[in-house]
């Protein structure tokens, strides 16, 4: 079946499956981050040589990560796509907290840590609007490590505390 959307409208239906995926990112509503996968999810984070591919562990990973992650704000530097891709670049302020070891395997910081996560996520996404894969491309700093981001004047800083 072909597709009756124009490229704009594909192009804009995948942001906003990956704008809906972000905003579902939290215990309460990780089911609808979960709804927005395809059957065949690959979701994969490189650097802490993690490698999903089923919705159970998935969210099972999410619910473990939420444990450790305290989260006091979040700046989206870009995010751009194509008929396929979308790729999201942001950078999180949080604190690491309980069991890091077990709820964010090869995490390379500590509990307690203040951490700046600079996150490159990219997500394909099939002919539905689906996403089929997702991979987190992930940079650890200690926050009052030497950090000098490209952060646009005018990108939004979400605070959560």
């Amino acid at each position: 079946m072909t597709s009756t959307l124009s490229r704009e409208q594909v192009i804009a239906r995948n942001l906003a499956a990956v704008d809906a995926h972000f905003h579902n990112e939290n215990p309460e509503d990780i089911d609808k981050a979960i709804d927005l996968y395809g059957d065949d999810i690959v979701w994969e984070v490189p650097a802490r040589g993690v490698l999903l591919r089923d919705k159970a562990a998935v969210k099972a990973a999410y619910l473990k990560m939420f444990q450790s992650y305290q989260i006091h704000s979040m700046t989206p530097i870009r995010r751009f796509a194509n008929d396929n891709f979308v790729v999201d670049d942001t950078v999180a302020d949080m604190t690491l907290v309980g069991d890091v070891e077990e709820n964010v395997p090869g995490c390379p910081l500590p509990s307690g840590s203040r951490v700046s996560l600079r996150v490159v996520h990219i997500f394909e996404l099939d002919d539905k609007g689906k996403i089929i894969r997702e991979n987190g491309y992930e940079l650890w700093r200690p926050a009052d490590g030497p950090i000098d981001d490209d952060v646009p004047a005018d990108a939004p800083t979400v605070h959560f505390d």
